[in-house]
């Protein structure tokens, strides 16, 4: 029998995620089945610039009756309606059977307002506006960080309504824990292995870290592939976006510096936090121009659980194994009202792709950087055609 060459947009096939040590399988011929499932609502591109019923917007009352402060740029308040509560909290109760145990948890819940504008999400917004959430990232990561009990800051942005996000307006939530949750504890706990292992001896290209980094090792070799067939999305001086070797969302990211080995956002310089803002903003443009609509996503940063502090400095260099990462999960993956439903074999086996990540990457890597609501203004015409083409291509995927 003659030998098929393996061909990765055609022949199924499954690929690791060293991070979590877990595969997705890739199917591409999937791409060509019919669609008869379940369709989206879109998602509103034109909203208001203020929303009277808005909990969010400057001066309103929120749903717990607190009054929102006339605010200019950003606002942070904690969470009315909290997943954990501050300490002190009880003790563990008895368990009933080993196998049946109770770990309490106390912590705190904030809210990040990115803009007091209702209608301007991440993608809309200047880069100086982005660089002010940047650095209310960095203070309330620092300030929770440094709260005892506090042993990790999650932060992260659901944006949509298939996504889960009760309310339009731009903003984003952080939670701190008393304790390590379970996906963040295993990317660094196999990003600790990894910085044990002798890498050179493997062969493996070394990125811009002075031990081994599986995260600079891997976007160093990313961002040394060909741009037109690689996975790249965009870069710039300090960061890259790229659909990740083992994406499981179609179109999912993974957005990180690549330049050097930064551990949390607050160990980014000042030009670096600007990079960070301009690729946030390029990124987010490419989302809602792929499909011309609000696409939706969650967005979470991974990173030091807490910020490094010098009478922790034993703990430092364990904890420096973490390289500052941020995960893009959009659902969105034949056109702006088809999602992908991760169930089925998803949920009892193993995640699931059909569009290969190099294809999502091309697909991406293909879409303008000026917003297609702002490219509207300037020509109509040109922008229906845009879209037209873009869903059409998006439905036949």
């Amino acid at each position: 029998m003659a030998e098929i060459e393996f061909d990765p947009t055609t022949h199924p096939h499954r690929r690791l995620n060293p991070l979590t040590n877990e595969h997705v399988l890739v199917s591409p011929h999937r791409t060509k089945r019919p669609w008869q499932g379940q369709t989206e609502l879109p998602q509103a591109s034109q909203l208001p610039e203020y929303d009277p019923k808005c909990y969010l917007c400057p001066g309103n009352e929120r749903a717990g009756g607190q009054h929102n402060a006339v605010y200019d740029h950003t606002m942070i308040f904690e969470n009315d309606f909290a997943a954990v509560l501050p300490p002190p909290g009880p003790l563990a109760p008895r368990a009933p059977h080993p196998l049946l145990t109770t770990q309490p948890v106390q912590g705190g819940c904030d809210v990040l307002i990115f803009h007091p504008r209702h209608d301007l999400t991440l993608s809309r917004l200047p880069i100086p506006d982005i660089e002010r959430v940047v650095d209310e990232w960095c203070t309330i990561y620092r300030k929770r960080g440094a709260e005892d009990g506090i042993k990790y800051v999650q932060i992260f942005e659901n944006k949509g309504a298939m996504m889960g996000c009760s309310n339009p307006h731009p903003h984003g939530q952080v939670w701190s824990l008393s304790t390590v949750p379970s996906l963040p504890a295993t990317e660094l706990a196999n990003l600790k292995r990894y910085a044990l292992t002798d890498v050179q001896s493997s062969g493996a290209p070394r990125g811009p870290c002075d031990r081994p980094c599986m995260l600079c090792e891997y976007v160093h070799f990313e961002v040394g592939v060909d741009n037109d067939t690689g996975r790249v999305v965009v870069k710039n001086d300090h960061w890259v976006a790229l659909v990740p070797w083992w994406a499981i969302w179609p179109f999912e990211i993974l957005l990180l510096p690549y330049a050097r080995h930064v551990p949390s956002i607050t160990d980014l310089t000042a030009v670096e936090k600007t990079a960070f803002a301009d690729i946030l903003s390029r990124v987010t443009k490419r989302y809602d121009n792929l499909f011309s609509c609000s696409f939706a996503y969650s967005m979470g940063i991974h990173q030091r659980p807490i910020p490094s502090q010098a009478e922790h400095s034993d703990t430092d260099d364990e904890e420096n194994v973490a390289h500052l990462h941020l995960h893009f999960a959009p659902p969105l993956l034949r056109s702006a009202s088809v999602r992908k439903f991760l169930v089925g074999f998803e949920l009892m086996a193993e995640p699931q792709r059909d569009l290969t990540p190099e294809q999502a990457a091309q697909r991406l890597r293909a879409c303008s950087e000026m917003h297609y609501l702002d490219a509207a203004t300037i020509s109509t015409p040109a922008r229906s055609q845009n879209t037209s083409s873009q869903v059409a291509d998006a439905t036949t995927g």
